[in-house]
Order: C-alpha cells, then structure tokens, then sequence
C-alpha cells in the first residue's frame, strides 16, 4: 500500500515508522526545511514541498497513493490537502488530523475527509473510560455510517452481571461487538456469561439510542436468566390410588394365616 502523509513532526514520522514496520511505502512531504529529519526514517520517501499546492501533490504521485493523510498541525492544511487528493486526484481513502475540536465538523465528505481523527477527543474518551465504571464512554464515531463505539466497564451491582450474552435483549441498532475480560478480549456468544468489570464495546447505529442503553444497564430489560424452579404438579386422585396398589407390603400388614 502507498501512503502519503502530509506533515513530518512527529505525529507524521510516527505514523510514517508503524506503516513501514508494516511493510508499506510511505512518503512524507513537508514544507518546513527544518521538518526534514530523513535520518530518523530513512526508509520513507521526504518530498520538501507544500502539501497545499497541486505541484507539490504531483510531485509526490499522490495519484498512486491508497491512502493519503493529513498530519500537520494545522487544521486548515489538513482540510485543503484532503480535498485536494480527493477531489483533483481521486485518492480512495483520505484521513485527516484534527487539532482543534471546534473545527472538527469541517472534517467530512464536503472537505474530502473520511476518517477524522481528533486526538483532544480520543484522549478524552481514553481519561473517561479509565475513571468511568457504569457509564457508557463514547469511543469515537465512524465518519461515513455515524454508529458509535461506546464502551461500559460494569461494576458489581450492575443487573447484566451473571446474565447469558443471549439472554439480553439490546436496545435497536445497537450490537454488542466485544467483551473484553482482563486483557483478553472476547467475541461474545449466546452462551457467554457477563461478569463483573467486563468492559463491553459496543456499536450504536445511527438510530441507536444512547438513553435506552443506558437505561438497560442500569434497570435491566426484564428478562431472567435464573433456572426455573421445582414446580409441584398436582396428581388425579385415580392415581394416587394406583402408586398406592403399587407400594409393597409390610409385614405387619399381612393377612393372618389359617393355623
């Protein structure tokens, strides 16, 4: 796979390393001459150019590219590199880094993005998720479908723990993907059985109710998994006499016998 990445800080240099470790072909471009680290990864392409100019694009073969991605720390670069590969070159995929999160309902289709990475966001999510038990953290949200991943950790008390996966009725467009237990994550079956600190991740579709998760995490959906109890079946007196003709005699019972 060809990846260009517009931005060589060090969010770009790092990502340009994973790629590579992955075997993919990655090339760099920064307009920055100080930016130009190529001894840190020298197995990517440095291409010193603006990533905002179709020249410098050109240059770069970003019409080959699989994937491109906007790593710059400027939000407005990464929006114009993006509609730039998407719109004059027809790159497939573009991702693009988000700064600020004020802008980050710019990063959409209108702009050329499909996949928006807000990293203040996905630190937030992280924090909450660490401190929060009970509660449903939104993880991020998939640009293109508008589902959610959400994660809950549930706590001893929660009405899920000790209930079979099958048994619980999920609220609509939602799916439960994961259960992580410990640090083994697990693809859940009907026959699974919840158990506390499990953290669940979820994804919530479009017309997927946050509330009503919520709510089912809490309350419970009314369901009860329990095994059902002995139930005494009332019997016929016709046959109770018959189990009695049935039971052997005693002794002391016995009919005298003729002497």
């Amino acid at each position: 796979m060809r990846v260009v990445i517009a931005g060589a800080g060090s969010v770009g240099r790092s990502i340009a390393r994973e790629l590579l470790a992955h075997e993919h072909e990655v090339v760099l471009v920064d307009k920055s001459p100080a930016a130009m680290r190529v001894a840190q990864v020298p197995e990517a392409e440095w291409l010193l150019a603006d990533a905002c100019e179709l020249g410098s694009l050109e240059d770069a073969q970003v019409t080959d590219a699989d994937v491109v991605v906007g790593a710059t720390g400027d939000d407005k670069v990464n929006l114009v590199f993006s509609l730039l590969c998407k719109t004059e070159f027809g790159v497939p995929r573009t991702v693009a880094r988000v700064n600020n999160p004020k802008n980050e309902w710019m990063f959409d289709g209108s702009w050329g993005v499909d996949v928006a990475v807000s990293t203040p966001r996905i630190m937030t999510s992280m924090v909450e998720e660490a401190v929060a038990v009970g509660d449903l953290v939104r993880i991020f949200t998939f640009r293109q479908s508008r589902a959610d991943l959400v994660e809950v950790t549930l706590p001893a008390d929660s009405v899920l723990v000790g209930r079979r996966v099958g048994s619980v009725t999920w609220p609509r467009d939602t799916v439960l993907a994961c259960v992580v237990r410990g640090s083994m994550p697990i693809a859940p079956s009907v026959d699974d059985t919840l158990e506390t600190g499990d953290e669940l991740l979820l994804v919530v579709g479009g017309e997927g109710d946050h509330d009503d998760l919520q709510r089912l995490l809490v309350e419970g959906d009314g369901h009860d998994d329990r095994p059902d109890e002995p139930v005494d079946v009332p019997v016929a007196a016709d046959e109770q006499e018959a189990a009695a003709d049935d039971r052997p005699e005693h002794a002391g019972d016995a009919e005298p016998r003729d002497g």
